[in-house]
This record gives structure tokens, sequence and C-alpha cells, in this order.
């Protein structure tokens, strides 16, 4: 086992007096694809904020690479690898889609590098590259998605945050979406997804956690979760 380019350990976050997050910990090794399964307001979209650094926990810490990010400024923690692509997709919407992906890669200096990473976002999605002058807000949902996406890999993540990335595609578009997620691990970046299709998530994720009300109450490999009664009959649906 390798050190775990992620760890969270017994982080409580609050929103004012509300407590949000109460004493989770996980940790997700290099390569891995983790998927955080849960209700609207389990705390999932909260643990990808403190991550990120958007929220400070109270108490606890978070770990990349073993070391703490305890009071490191958002835009600081992107330079330590870890990169957020948030719910509702955040995009800039009168920019194009160029200067979107311009805006991810605030962390390079070096130009070619920007365009090498260009390339890459437009190799994982052609259609941005169709579009690439176009302004952003004039995009489709699931170009939005891919927009979003693809300007959280211009800083060449080595720890990719993706909160909801299916919310309101159509079926094929999931699909495609998902597709493209694997791809993007399989070129080496690990990944801590929050999904409201839990069956998709964990079919594509290697782990699993489960939050309820802002604790982890259950934990595994994610073919297990799957195939659990429990989570079979809260998150997919089964009777």
């Amino acid at each position: 086992m390798s050190e775990p380019i992620l760890e969270i350990r017994e982080v409580h976050t609050y929103y004012g007096h509300v407590h949000a997050l109460k004493g989770i910990s996980l940790s997700i090794e290099p390569g891995e694809i983790i998927a955080l399964i849960g209700a609207n307001g389990a705390g999932k979209t909260t643990t990808l904020r403190t991550v990120s650094g958007l929220l400070r926990p109270r108490d606890g810490e978070v770990l990349i690479n073993g070391k703490s990010i305890q009071g490191v400024p958002a835009h600081e923690i992107v330079f330590q690898g870890v990169s957020h692509a948030p719910e509702g997709r955040k995009i800039f919407s009168t920019l194009t889609v160029n200067e979107n992906l311009n805006m991810g890669a605030y962390t390079l200096s070096n130009k070619a590098r920007i365009e090498e990473h260009r390339e890459h976002v437009f190799t994982l999605f052609p259609r941005l590259k169709e579009r690439r002058n176009q302004l952003a807000g004039t995009l489709s949902g699931g170009e939005q998605q891919m927009l979003a996406i693809g300007r959280a890999l211009m800083s060449d993540p080595k720890v990719l945050l993706l909160d909801e990335p299916s919310l309101g595609l159509a079926p094929l578009l999931v699909r495609a979406i998902f597709d493209t997620i694997r791809e993007i691990n399989r070129s080496g970046t690990t990944i801590l997804l929050v999904e409201q299709n839990a069956r998709a998530a964990l079919k594509l994720a290697h782990k699993g956690y489960v939050l309820e009300t802002g604790s982890i109450v259950l934990s595994g490999p994610a073919a297990t979760l799957l195939a659990d009664e429990r989570v079979r009959k809260a998150y997919l649906g089964e009777r």
C-alpha cells in the first residue's frame, strides 16, 4: 500500500452553528476513484468544499501527500495538485470556452504546457474544440459540464474533485461523461466523485463511502457496496 494521496482525518465542518460534517475520515490511494454517495444534505458537497479549501474544518485535518493543508487558501491548494469541478458547473458564462480553460490554467506559466493541457481537454471533449470561441453561457448543459471538468483539468491536477457531474444531463450524455471520467482516471488522475446516481458512481469507482447527516455510515470496495442490501434499498431504488 502506498501513502494516501488524500486523507481526511476526523474532520468537523460547520456552516455557522450547523454541524455539517461530524468527524469523517477517509483516505484515497494514488490512482483510485472514490465515490461519495448519500442523500441530499448528507454532507457530500461539504466534504469536497472542505478538501478544496472553500470551507475550513473546525476540527480535524485534511492531508495531501501526507502534508496538512490546514489554513492553506483555496487557490494555493490548487498549486498542491487538487482541482475542483463544483456542483452546478460555475463556468464563466460571459467568457469563451478558451477563456474559461485559460482561467483553469492560472497555476501554469509555461505557454507550451498550457497548450498541451488544452489539447488534452479537446481530445477528451472534441465538442469543446468545435466551440472553443463560443461564449460559455450559450453552450448546452452537457457542454457546460464538459467545460467545467476541462477547466479543472487545465491545472494538471493529481486529485480531481467532481461534484455531481451527471446532474441534469440526458442518459446518453451521462454515459459519455462517465466514460470520460474513467479515461481521465486511466491517465493517472485520482478522483473523488460526489454523485447522486449511486449505481453509476459505484460501478465506476474502486471504493465508496456512504454519508448520512454528516457521518460516514458505510465504506468499502465499490462492488461490495453495490451488493449491500442497505445501499440497494436506500440509494439504488430497490426493494
